[in-house]
């Protein structure tokens, strides 16, 4: 195990560096001048044109005529000793502006994470136990619906028929309950249905072998077989779907968050791209793929939990 460990840690490593230095890059050869996107931002109006002392000015303060393998070092050597830089724009550290956001990120990815889990896993077993039934029909044309529909749009419909006809919920905001209910269905929608379509493949799957049917042959009950036996095995496909829905919403959810204004990380990388702020860009794509290379690794180690037939090592 501690070897299936070491080398898994490794390969994290490996995964952050590589899309970090990806982000680094990419962001610097888009078109538009870095230093100008910052002066527009900071000390400019949006139309101005920035004269040439002012971008070399810009320049030399964050070192900008360096080169990128050496910006990138320079960037990278910080980050290891826990320090991601300041922010062009908002002139404050970035692990400073992360954790701010953070909470709500993770507020609403849980929010999210839970309306999925209790919603999709009792509905997979109900269509499981009930299938090819008139309601199982119904279940699965909605789940398709659920995976088709993209987010955006299903947020949209949310606004507009729950915010601005019903007025049953405000459109954004942040702190209240009754601002979190629309921007949490809309982001556990997807991850509901997929939920949804994996415990009832599970479920039917496991129903199907010998030691479910001897089980029942010894006079279990049905809700005891279903319980004990067979929903721990069935889950183990569902888990990974969950896992890998959690670590995109604790990354953040870049278009549910923009949509409702969330105070998250999602919201914060949207305006640190269009701002060319590239240690708040870097800040933001380590937090979101280090939470998500976590999370893959955490959900590797409950499989052996879940099934004692797995071994790592």
């Amino acid at each position: 195990m501690m070897g299936y460990l070491l080398k898994r840690l490794a390969f994290m490593g490996v995964t952050v560096l590589a899309v970090c230095a990806l982000t680094f890059f990419l962001m610097n050869i888009i078109p538009g001048g870095t230093a100008e996107l910052i002066l527009k931002h900071t000390v400019l109006e949006l139309e101005e044109i920035p004269t040439d002392e002012q971008i070399a000015e810009i320049s030399t303060q964050y070192n900008l005529h360096d080169p990128l393998y050496i910006q990138f070092g320079n960037w990278l050597a910080g980050a290891l000793q826990g320090d991601l830089g300041s922010s062009y724009i908002q002139k404050k550290p970035v692990s400073y502006l992360l954790l701010l956001r953070l909470p709500a990120t993770i507020q609403l990815a849980f929010a999210a994470m839970s309306i999925a889990v209790l919603i999709g896993v009792p509905l997979g077993i109900f269509c499981a136990i009930r299938e090819n039934k008139f309601t199982d029909y119904i279940l699965r044309i909605v789940t398709l619906m659920g995976v088709s529909m993209p987010g955006f749009w299903l947020a949209l419909i949310l606004i507009l028929f729950f915010s601005v006809n019903l007025k049953l919920f405000p459109v954004a905001g942040y702190g209240e309950l009754r601002y979190l209910v629309l921007p949490a269905v809309a982001l556990s929608a997807h991850s509901l249905a997929l939920t949804l379509r994996m415990v009832r493949t599970g479920m039917l799957e496991v129903m199907s072998q010998p030691y479910i049917a001897f089980a029942i042959t010894k006079g279990l009950s049905p809700r005891h077989v279903i319980a004990r036996h067979a929903l721990k095995n069935a889950l183990l496909p569902a888990i990974t779907v969950l896992a890998l829905s959690l670590g995109h919403m604790l990354g953040g959810a870049v278009v549910i968050e923009s949509i409702f204004a969330w105070p998250g990380v999602g919201s914060l990388l949207v305006d640190a791209i269009s701002g060319r702020d590239i240690p708040l860009v870097q800040g933001c794509v380590l937090t979101i793929v280090g939470v998500f290379v976590t999370i893959n690794l955490l959900v590797d180690l409950t499989y052996t939990y879940l099934d004692p037939r797995i071994r790592y090592g």
